[in-house]
């Protein structure tokens, strides 16, 4: 690097006019822009080509949540009950938490339905499989039998 005595020589000392002051202004511009190239180029130089690659790879992925196909057709809600009197409910377990996660709860469901609604038919069911996995032959039993249904987890 430079001398404290050369950078003073390059830059020179205060101006005694304007015009001297400004061209000081501009000699130190000048030469602090030409000290952080030189400063960039030797911290870059350091680097290997495959430091340089990998440093110029983005530190983050942004997903973006437009979303890229038409959305399905969306359906209306079913209608509520008037009410659940004499109506049959069907309580299914989706296998969230294990096979006894949400039997006790449901369970005390059905006994608030046999104390307070006693005509309220209250069926219990476990999903086959995994939470994830389709049960058609659930769906079709409840649409065929059920006049609502509630589906989830609990516990």
């Amino acid at each position: 690097m430079w001398s404290q005595g050369e950078v003073r020589r390059i830059i020179g000392k205060t101006g005694h006019n304007e015009s001297e002051g400004k061209e000081n202004v501009r000699r130190k511009q000048l030469l602090t822009s030409v000290l952080l190239m030189i400063m960039g180029a030797a911290a870059f130089a350091g680097l290997t080509p495959s430091q340089a690659q990998q440093a110029a790879k983005p530190l983050i992925t942004v997903l973006n949540p437009a979303i890229e196909s038409q959305m399905v057709d969306r359906l209306p809600l079913s209608p509520r009950l008037d009410t659940l009197e004499g109506k049959t409910i069907y309580l299914v377990d989706i296998n969230w938490g294990g096979p006894d996660a949400a039997y006790s709860v449901f369970e005390e469901i059905q006994s608030w339905f046999a104390q307070n609604i006693p005509s309220a038919k209250i069926i219990i069911k476990r999903k086959a499989g995994m939470y994830s996995t389709d049960d058609p032959a659930l769906w079709k039993e409840i649409a065929k039998n059920a006049n609502a249904a509630l589906i989830g987890i609990s516990g």
